[in-house]
């Protein structure tokens, strides 16, 4: 997500607090944060699936490959 939107999100909130915003003004609020955590939410996956764990066996696993094929298959 771009600086701008991050700013337009943030200005709409000061405005929701300080005077109200219009219907317009609050659809485009509701779309701007549905994708702010769209956004958030693919960054955590990246990162998630590029974890490595140690089994007390000394194997290891990757929890991208383990959990990721199961969050792929809830999304298609």
């Amino acid at each position: 997500m771009d600086q701008k939107k991050l700013q337009r999100i943030n200005e709409l909130a000061r405005r929701a607090k300080a005077e109200g915003l219009t219907e317009a003004e609050r659809q485009e609020q509701a779309l701007l944060r549905r994708e702010y955590i769209e956004a958030i939410r693919r960054n955590l996956r990246g990162q998630l699936d590029n974890i490595d764990v140690v089994n007390p066996d000394g194997s290891v696993e990757n929890l991208g490959e383990k959990y990721g094929k199961k969050a792929a298959k809830r999304t298609q």
